[in-house]
């Protein structure tokens, strides 16, 4: 799939969408943290069960970018 351009910077740059998308999956780790943490407190235990896995599914797409940056970048 090609590259399209972003609103915010107006690349066309694959490497920029690796980047952006290692930057979003470790955002979402971040805020499913908080959601859990929110669940936790209203006594949700089923909810921050599925934060946390979230979470865990974002950590994975994070190390994953990162692997790969690490690899192109040398």
């Amino acid at each position: 799939m090609a590259a399209t351009a972003t609103p915010e910077s107006g690349t066309k740059d694959k490497n920029y969408d690796l980047i952006t998308v290692t930057q979003l999956c470790l955002e979402h780790v971040w805020r499913l943290d908080q959601y859990a943490q929110d669940a936790e407190r209203e006594g949700d235990d089923e909810l921050a069960k599925l934060f946390r896995r979230m979470q865990e599914h974002s950590r994975r797409g994070a190390e994953e970018c990162k692997n790969l940056l690490r690899e192109r970048l040398g």
